[in-house]
């Protein structure tokens, strides 16, 4: 039993560790630049990652299996939560895109983390610019990952037949 979470919360972690790539070679390699939304999608990812790793070190068995799968769905929601604001401002015709606002490093010197979180999950005119891998868009790859990694968790967390 402890041997089936392990593995579940690895491959987890290698899927959250491999998007995390896939978007910084995206940026690095690719030239897309990350909008506010994109990065704060980037930090979920690397929560999921923490997550899966937490889980694949404990191997929990009995109600800790609950908890860690739990813990992967609740980060995965609030990921789709944000990639589904991704999309809808994607979605927005063109006079009705918010305006561009400051960059990351400003926002947290001028502002502060507690405020410059709602600003980020509000999302700004560069989170509505859209890009495509194999003709989907950015956050429905995200949102379809989210979804996906989520249903893991809660399967890897199941009771065993």
């Amino acid at each position: 039993m402890r041997q089936r979470q392990r593995r579940g919360h690895g491959l987890g972690l290698l899927v959250s560790l491999l998007i995390l790539v896939a978007a910084y070679g995206l940026e690095w390699i690719g030239g897309v630049e990350p909008c506010p939304l994109c990065m704060v999608q980037r930090l979920v990812f690397a929560a999921l990652a923490v997550v899966f790793l937490l889980g694949f070190l404990h191997g929990a068995t009995g109600w800790g299996r609950f908890v860690h799968g739990g813990l992967v769905a609740l980060v995965a929601a609030l990921g789709a939560g944000v990639a589904g604001r991704h999309l809808w401002l994607q979605s927005l015709p063109a006079d009705e895109v918010p305006a561009c606002g400051p960059g990351l490093d400003y926002m947290l010197s001028a502002f502060g983390f507690m405020d410059t979180v709602p600003m980020l999950l509000a999302g700004s005119g560069e989170c509505a610019e859209v890009h495509t891998v194999l003709g989907v868009t950015l956050p429905a790859w995200t949102l379809g990952a989210y979804i996906l990694l989520g249903l893991w968790g809660l399967w890897i967390g199941r009771r065993p037949r």
